[in-house]
């Protein structure tokens, strides 16, 4: 039997962020996904993580994991098709490792990922943006940040993770406002800021205390802005823009919609899909 732990430390430790020279975020995520594997066959199989060998997660049980993403978790297809591309670049690994695992490998890297339709990404028009954009209180520290974070995010375009993630370094406001973005695909981009955009990050650092995180927003304790803790403000300003914008009402929006409404609204303003996508 072949012990999972040194293999599976190995993986996450040296293979991804060393050899492979994945980005944190990637880590992260195959690091979750095994967290959820490893708990689901610990309880299947009645013993500890540190005593699972790699022979136990055969086909029948990662078949069986991912039934219990989709059945008990309510996971989607698109989730349940990421946790399987954690566990087939884990088999990729061990194959070189363990030549005896070949037959198992080969098994699990055989099942398939599973089909699902591409909803529509609903956005939103200017008026829905102007009054979300209108809630914050610029009385109170808290409502210049929430105004800057949630201009910058539509205006700029960005990822919820490029958004939380990036550093006050990465912001030039003199003498043309811009910013850097370290993107997906390390692909880097440096993107011109409107004036009112600028003008709200330069009223947030106004404000913004001396913290000893590198990154441009940061929540009431200090520390990073989080992708929940982004979420939750942005939920909560919908909610209330909702009172004056009927369109909002029963609406959930995600921060991808405003990314996606500052694409729609550049293709309506140049009619050139290509520029949008530079």
């Amino acid at each position: 039997m072949t012990p999972l732990a040194p293999l599976l430390t190995a993986f996450l430790r040296e293979h991804l962020p060393v050899e492979k020279g994945q980005s944190p975020r990637t880590c992260e995520s195959y690091a979750y996904a095994f967290r959820l594997l490893l708990d689901f066959a610990s309880k299947k199989l009645g013993t500890r993580p540190s005593k699972l060998h790699v022979e136990q997660l055969d086909a029948k049980l990662v078949l069986a994991f991912l039934e219990h993403l989709e059945a008990d978790r309510k996971n989607g297809a698109t989730t349940r098709n990421a946790r399987l591309a954690a566990i087939n670049a884990f088999m990729r690994f061990i194959e070189f490792r363990e030549p005896k695992l070949i037959d198992q490998v080969a098994q699990i890297r055989a099942i398939p990922y599973k089909r699902h339709d591409h909803p529509l990404i609903q956005h939103l028009v200017m008026d829905e943006i102007r009054a979300v954009l209108d809630v914050p209180d610029l009385g109170t520290r808290l409502g210049i940040r929430d105004l800057a974070m949630m201009h910058l995010c539509f205006a700029g375009g960005l990822r919820v993770s490029e958004l939380v993630g990036l550093p006050l370094a990465d912001v030039t406001l003199q003498p043309s406002p811009s910013i850097r973005v370290h993107g997906k695909g390390r692909k880097d981009r440096c993107l011109p800021l409107w004036k009112e955009t600028a003008q709200d990050l330069r009223r947030w650092l106004a404000v913004r205390g001396d913290v000893r995180t590198p990154e441009l927003f940061v929540n009431a304790r200090g520390e990073a802005m989080t992708r929940a803790g982004f979420e939750y403000v942005l939920d909560k300003h919908v909610r209330a823009a909702a009172e004056r914008c009927a369109s909002l009402k029963a609406r959930s929006v995600s921060p991808h919609q405003l990314r996606h409404s500052c694409a729609l609204m550049l293709l309506q303003a140049t009619r050139d899909i290509r520029k949008v996508a530079l």
